[in-house]
């Protein structure tokens, strides 16, 4: 499978939503990202985090889970980025679309989500667990999952900086509710958006670690 990065157009219900796919050599598996609140696939802190993967052989799938007009109309109002159930089916509704095209139809799925995105990665993965072989929450909302929490089959690894007092509670509660292998990380000396010196690559080889081991 040789590499390959381009930008691509999945459709979803009756959106198209838009993306960046990466598939280096000999990919084991491949990791579709749920982006936070407010975010979008050109964010620093996951293209980092996808370009780490690619290096270790993990294929990447960055995607905006609001079409343009919604993120635009999101940046006012703030509507659409909390609706982790639409967020949800628009992720399940991509990995689908990895199902069916020729490069990606064999690997094995992971989800990668941060923020509001970590909710509607658990979501999807309870959904449709015969997708998705494993998940990744960083300095994510697992709690707004709610009930499709005992649902995940899918092992699911939590990682929150330790300064992140507040959502470090919200995990540790989610986690009680998770039914599936579960592992909660706490990158020490790491705030919500792991911007310390380091801490972000902390993070990521967590994250590598996870998928290396359940995307086979």
């Amino acid at each position: 499978m040789s590499e390959d990065n381009n930008a691509i157009r999945i459709p979803s219900g009756m959106a198209i939503i838009n993306g960046n796919l990466k598939i280096p050599e000999g990919a084991c598996g491949i990791v579709l990202f749920a982006h936070g609140s407010g975010s979008s696939r050109f964010s620093p802190r996951n293209t980092y985090v996808a370009g780490l993967m690619n290096k270790k052989g993990i294929a990447t799938l960055l995607v905006d889970l609001l079409t343009e007009e919604e993120e635009t109309v999101d940046e006012y109002t703030g509507q659409f980025r909390f609706n982790v159930n639409m967020l949800a089916e628009r992720l399940a509704n991509s990995a689908q679309w990895l199902k069916r095209k020729d490069d990606t139809k064999k690997l094995s799925i992971g989800y990668f989500g941060a923020s509001t995105g970590a909710a509607a990665a658990l979501i999807a993965a309870a959904k449709f667990p015969d997708i998705v072989r494993a998940v990744v929450s960083r300095g994510g909302r697992p709690d707004l999952a709610g009930e499709s929490l005992s649902k995940v089959h899918a092992p699911t690894l939590l990682i929150v900086g330790s300064y992140d007092i507040e959502v470090l509670a919200l995990n540790r509660q989610a986690m009680k509710l998770i039914i599936a292998e579960k592992k909660l990380e706490i990158v020490h000396g790491a705030t919500h958006l792991f911007e310390e010196p380091g801490k972000l690559r902390e993070a990521a080889e967590l994250a590598i670690d996870w998928f290396k081991k359940y995307l086979k």
